[in-house]
């Protein structure tokens, strides 16, 4: 029987008081919490949890992760492997369970219920109702993932909903995704049962959704970043809201996590009780996870702290188990396997060549807005050398390609794009949400050509083009979109390549970040599969030229 006791001035997140306590733990529980005159000058509170999370776009996979988060206070994630169930099907999905079996870091994962998200868009696997149902069956998944098709669901497409009735079957909640969904079609939405969102970008959005009961999960990943715009809910709502952060790159993942929004959202003012009860109590309560909360008999799954001014992590346990401690990850490294899905065949710069017939076309332009992952569609006079429609550096306005990583010989499918910036060369990644095919943009075909055969040749990664002759590339091996390394060195591959993409002249802050969200076709305007230019408003295909 392993056995301890820890003192220090107990945050109590349901009596919403602060006391000195000692906590005894015996194998992993916590049996007992008793007020004391005195403890150290330390704060125990429950551990964090990040309340929506695609683990594959740390780069890593959940052991991996895992090392990481520990050290800023995480000790859970409600994860959605959409990503890789994208690449890998079902498969895919029993990979990341597995292997997050191995670490005592709580990993809940749920069903993807968008495989692939749309018909618009090739990816290498499909969960039908059947299939989802099959996942919901399992104790290992906890929740029906994030229903992007809110189209399907307003017009309560059969396919939808039979996954929408298993989740409820089988009482697991239903997490959502609509952008910009108010009014009347947010009452609709979240009335088939849906309960969570992650995509609102405005107040008045958040304000709607909480009206129809749904919870709001505030946002701050590498690219999307929503908490400027959505934090007052912590006062207005603080029973409706969540921290999450979805796509958070492994550069990121080593310097913060959850304890970020946190720090922030205490240096505005907001009330410590109502920010970790977002941070912690309000993911445990609504997804039913079997995490701690420092009470009798919970699990020890819980944090010490130096003082709540300055949230410095000096401990994290996770049933019971020290896991980090003053920034150091106790957690080994785990050597994992790779699966992988890819056929695609090397390309000729010939092949991306976007044509015109017209003297002077107007075409339509993907502009990418920092920090969103929505976009808009401007129209603009293309640059015409030869008929081609070509990248126009001064404008800033460059050439996009996807190329279908699933078959051996698809065309390439171009597009017009603003704000990446690039003075030169190009940059490709086969981290293209939703279903990760090669995504690349560049201010010439030759580098685009040379930085996307980079990642065809070691099937899948991200890869920077300085030219047609100078190509830097970060493996992923793990489906095309993981590494097998440890993520301290992940994280130091993935910042060279950043900070290469950014010697090219873009000024995102997360290049590729940004980049992969550009072939998300459900958030609008204007996106880009391996099919064609979409528009995400009216959900159909249209024309680069106008």
């Amino acid at each position: 029987m392993s056995s301890f006791t820890i003192s220090g001035k107990l945050i109590d997140l349901f009596n919403r008081r602060i006391y000195p306590a000692q906590l005894e733990v015996v194998n992993g529980k916590i049996v007992s919490v008793i007020e004391v005159s005195h403890a150290p000058e330390q704060y125990l509170l429950p551990g964090l949890i990040d309340a929506h999370v695609h683990i594959e776009s740390s780069m890593l996979a959940p052991t991996a992760f895992a090392r990481l988060a520990v050290v800023h206070g995480t000790v859970a994630t409600v994860s959605d492997p959409h990503e890789i169930a994208n690449v890998n099907g079902m498969e895919g999905v029993q990979y990341m369970i597995d292997n997050s079996k191995q670490t005592p870091f709580k990993f809940f994962f749920g069903a993807p219920s968008c495989v692939p998200a749309t018909s618009f868009e090739t990816a290498g696997a499909k969960l039908d109702a059947a299939a989802v149902a099959e996942l919901l069956a399992s104790p290992d998944i906890w929740y029906l993932s994030e229903m992007m098709n809110y189209p399907g669901v307003l017009n309560k497409d059969k396919e939808v909903m039979d996954k929408i009735e298993s989740a409820q079957k089988t009482g697991k909640p239903i997490d959502g995704h609509a952008p910009g969904l108010k009014g009347t079609a947010a009452l609709a939405y979240a009335s088939a049962g849906i309960t969570t969102d992650h995509e609102c970008f405005t107040p008045e959005e958040a304000l709607d959704k909480i009206k129809a009961n749904m919870h709001i999960l505030i946002r701050e990943g590498s690219a999307a970043k929503n908490y400027e715009a959505l934090c007052e809910l912590l006062r207005l709502h603080p029973t409706k809201v969540m921290f999450c952060s979805d796509d958070k790159h492994p550069d990121e993942l080593v310097l913060h996590h959850i304890n970020q929004l946190v720090k922030r959202s205490l240096k505005k003012g907001y009330d410590l009780f109502d920010v970790l009860r977002a941070a912690s109590v309000n993911p445990v309560l609504h997804y039913k996870l079997p995490v701690g909360l420092l009470r009798e008999n919970d699990p020890a799954d819980f944090i010490v702290i130096d003082n709540p001014e300055q949230f410095n992590i000096l401990q994290t346990y996770i049933n019971g188990e020290l896991v980090a401690e003053n920034g150091k990850t106790l957690l080994a490294h785990i050597v994992v396997p790779a699966i992988n899905n890819f056929k695609a065949l090397a390309k000729n710069i010939s092949e991306f060549s976007l044509n015109t017939n017209a003297a002077n076309p107007v075409i339509r332009v993907i502009e990418a807005i920092e920090g969103q992952l929505v976009t808009n569609e401007i129209k603009m006079p293309a640059k015409v050398c030869n008929r081609q429609i070509v990248s126009d550096i001064e404008r800033d306005i460059l050439k996009m390609a996807i190329i279908n990583r699933y078959e051996e010989k698809a065309p390439l499918s171009i597009a017009i794009i603003k704000n990446f910036g690039l003075k030169q060369g190009a940059i490709a990644s086969t981290v293209a949400h939703d279903c990760h095919n090669i995504i690349a943009v560049g201010v010439d075909d030759a580098s685009l050509c040379a930085a996307v055969n980079a990642l065809i040749d070691c099937k899948g990664g991200i890869s920077v083009a300085k030219n047609e002759n100078e190509v830097s590339t970060m493996p992923l091996p793990l489906a095309g979109l993981m590494s097998t390394d440890d993520g301290y060195l992940v994280a130091e591959q993935y910042t060279v390549l950043d900070k290469t993409a950014k010697e090219l002249g873009t000024s995102l802050k997360a290049p590729f970040m940004t980049l992969s969200f550009m072939a998300l076709l459900v958030i609008p305007s204007l996106k880009l599969s391996d099919k064609g230019l979409f528009d995400g408003q009216k959900f159909e295909f249209i024309s680069v030229e106008v």
